[in-house]
């Protein structure tokens, strides 16, 4: 699943129209427009301003209702709806730059709608480079030579975890680390954040498991599956040798229960069944509904799930922990699993079937995992794993004092920052460990702009002020401000050379699903104010501030966080970006949940630097990328694409999620990347370096691109 920096939902609402259809068009469109309109209401809807209205009526004598709109690129569209006395009957997309019509009484099906094109108000002006600007190319940090992509580093990863070869371990010792702040529960179905996930990971499993080596999807409590031709249908077979912590027999009713009683429950965890209602949608009207799939007991250690769509990263999401019937259902009926497991329970309590058990908990200090003697998995020669017998988190107030107990040699792993790369080389060797470095994040940090046209049904004011709606709208304002994002600067004085340039949505950790050739916005002050200018947006009262073409200055606020340094000095090299090219941009660093209040309630933000987690599976990307989604920062919650690349791409993910052939997968994720490119929604900074420095103590450890060890096979060899 993905992991998230900011949460962010809206509800807005489609322009209602009269009763009609506008799925078909006259191909024979009237010759002649009116030149302007009477000066009627202007009318605020979702698709953008209504400049004016009139009637009309074409050379037969049919008679037609004619809306003159602006775009959300700014540029002008014309549509035309039959007209019956005042009133006006069709129903138009949201946005579109093509005359939609039908005259009375022709079939809804008579022919497609019809391009009218208006060169001087619909192209996007030629904006080349002027004579002798130059953009300087991103870098990559470390012993690689700084190249300018990521390839090398990758490539080094991949090699790692193809030579690698579990050992046979010793059994004794431990694993001590740090974490900012104790879990908020002990419940997997209830958990939301993930100091509570990092914790129960080491308690809990699912029928299937990613490997830390390949990113591919292993058996875990299923020791193997199949499915039928059509994707629809997937058999589960468990493993006969697996107890939970109690001693108790797992089985296929705990599958069942988990999720027939837990995942699908309403009065439990919405967010848990959102994961597994699966989208079913008409592509060819763009209609969606969602819909569970259905999971049976077969046998006793056999279980079908039957899903409404084929689903390709079914077998990822099957990664989900598993719960314990006898435990929890007695919770499910009396209506007090909310109450289960919180962080006051005896951590002896808390039954799971994984590696270790909770032995004690400290609050404010420590847990103390203790080894599973009845765990399922052995090593090759035989012998029960994990090797370890105790597993310590200790809780440390911030960064600073994570990195002062590593120096101490109080833990044995700690997570580098860029700005402690250097220090902590030169001591490698005196203080026994290894930097490993394991390639750029499979998250992003980028700037985006409110493209919400929703009204606040409070005040029924708009989200966001139309004039500022309108610049956030226009895709070449987008690639100006992308060109003045300075990731070299970035690299080098805020990530300390230790982060890669972001161009595309997906990271090229997550392999052949990133495309490396998407376009790209190179640091370009020159570039950003020709486009500018090409646009009309100049300086013409001399503040230093560009006006756009009603002369309105180019203002508003950017925000990011407290908390997040990084995050906070990236912000401020595009503030200067900003106003090297004349954009007026108030910056504020505000309180977390001030910004996450203003995403998810109010609206009421202008522009946001924020980030967003990932990982090897695109899929759950999608959240994000569907216009329909709440997590579609810049207009969550369409119930139709506001736009045709919106739409493009909401179409490419349903196709890749239902789509069980890799190569045909990996092509919809590329065409989704250049969409995404091309249109700028999320101005990309930097992917920042993964980097852990790891005590030289420890066997069948090594740096890959998605983890550097499995701690179930992790053992001591100074014992």
């Amino acid at each position: 699943m993905v992991i998230i920096a900011c949460l962010v939902g809206a509800v807005v609402g489609a322009l209602s129209l009269p009763v009609g259809d506008a799925a078909a068009a006259d191909p024979a469109c009237p010759s002649s427009w009116p030149q302007q309109g009477y000066d009627g209401p202007l009318v605020e809807a979702d698709h953008g301003r209504i400049a004016y209205q009139d009637y009309f009526t074409d050379s037969d004598n049919d008679r037609w209702f004619i809306i003159r709109s602006s775009d959300s690129n700014g540029y002008t569209t014309i549509r035309a709806y039959t007209a019956i006395d005042d009133g006006y009957v069709a129903n138009s997309p949201d946005e579109v730059c093509y005359l939609v019509v039908r005259k009375p009484g022709a079939a809804e099906d008579a022919a497609e709608p019809t391009q009218i094109v208006f060169p001087k108000e619909q192209e996007e002006p030629e904006c080349p480079p002027p004579p002798g600007s130059a953009s300087r190319r991103g870098t990559v940090p470390g012993d690689f030579g700084r190249p300018t992509d990521y390839t090398q580093i990758v490539a080094q990863l991949t090699r790692n975890a193809e030579a690698f070869e579990y050992s046979v371990g010793r059994y004794g010792g431990s694993l001590t680390y740090t974490a900012i702040g104790d879990p908020l529960t002990f419940n997997p179905a209830l958990s939301t954040d993930s100091s509570s996930s990092g914790v129960l990971s080491y308690l809990f499993e699912g029928l299937t498991e990613v490997s830390w080596l390949t990113g591919e999807v292993e058996p875990g409590l299923a020791e193997r599956w199949e499915r039928s031709e059509d994707g629809l249908t997937w058999t589960f077979h468990l493993r006969q040798d697996v107890q939970w912590h109690d001693g108790e027999a797992f089985t296929a009713d705990d599958v069942v229960f988990t999720f027939n009683q837990i995942i699908y429950n309403d009065d439990i965890n919405a967010s848990a069944r959102a994961a597994f209602n699966f989208r079913v949608e008409d592509l060819s009207t763009g209609a969606t509904r969602e819909e569970p799939m259905t999971v049976r007991k077969v046998d006793e250690y056999t279980v079908e799930f039957n899903l409404p769509v084929s689903f390709a990263p079914f077998l990822r999401s099957m990664g989900a922990a598993i719960y314990p019937q006898h435990i929890l259902e007695p919770y499910v009926d009396a209506g007090t699993f909310a109450g289960a497991w919180d962080i006051d329970t005896d951590p002896a309590e808390i039954i799971g079937t994984g590696p270790f058990t909770i032995s004690s908990f400290t609050p404010d200090d420590r847990i103390i995992f203790a080894r599973n003697d009845d765990y399922w998995l052995e090593d090759e020669a035989g012998n029960r794993l994990p090797y370890l017998d105790e597993v310590i988190r200790m809780v440390v107030p911030d960064f600073a004092a994570e990195l002062a107990a590593f120096r101490a040699g109080q833990t044995d792993v700690h997570g580098v920052l860029g700005e402690e790369f250097e220090a902590l080389t030169a001591v490698q060797d005196a203080e026994n460990f290894t930097i490993h470095r394991r390639g750029p994040g499979f998250g992003s940090e980028f700037l985006v702009f409110n493209m919400n046209p929703g009204v606040n049904p409070s005040t029924n004011e708009p989200y966001v002020e139309p004039e500022r709606s309108a610049w956030f709208r226009n895709r070449m304002f987008r690639q100006a401000v992308a060109h003045v994002v300075d990731r070299d600067t970035i690299i080098d004085e805020v990530e300390h050379g230790h982060a890669y340039p972001q161009w595309s949505s997906i990271s090229p950790a997550a392999g052949d699903f990133h495309n490396p050739d998407v376009r790209r916005y190179e640091y370009d002050i020159a570039r950003a104010n020709a486009i500018l200018d090409c646009m009309g947006w100049v300086d013409t009262d001399g503040d230093g501030i560009r006006e756009d073409r009603s002369g309105s200055s180019i203002e508003f606020t950017m925000v990011t966080n407290e908390g997040n340094t990084v995050r906070q000095a990236i912000g401020s090299i595009i503030h200067r970006g900003l106003q090297a090219i004349g954009i007026g941009a108030t910056y504020e660093i505000i309180p977390f949940g001030t910004m996450v209040f203003q995403l998810t309630a109010t609206y009421d933000w202008e522009a946001v630097l924020i980030g967003f987690g990932g990982g090897p599976e695109p899929h759950f990307g999608i959240v994000m990328w569907h216009s329909g989604e709440n997590l579609h920062l810049w207009h969550p919650n369409q119930a139709q694409p506001a736009t045709a690349w919106e739409a493009q791409i909401d179409e490419l993910y349903i196709k890749a999620s239902q789509e069980l052939d890799h190569a045909k997968r990996v092509d919809y994720y590329h065409q989704a990347q250049e969409i995404a490119a091309e249109n700028v929604p999320l101005i990309y900074t930097t992917h920042g370096e993964r980097l852990i420095a790891l005590r030289n103590v420890f066997g069948n450890a090594t740096a890959t691109l998605y983890g550097w060890g499995d701690t179930r096979y992790l053992y001591r060899t100074d014992r």
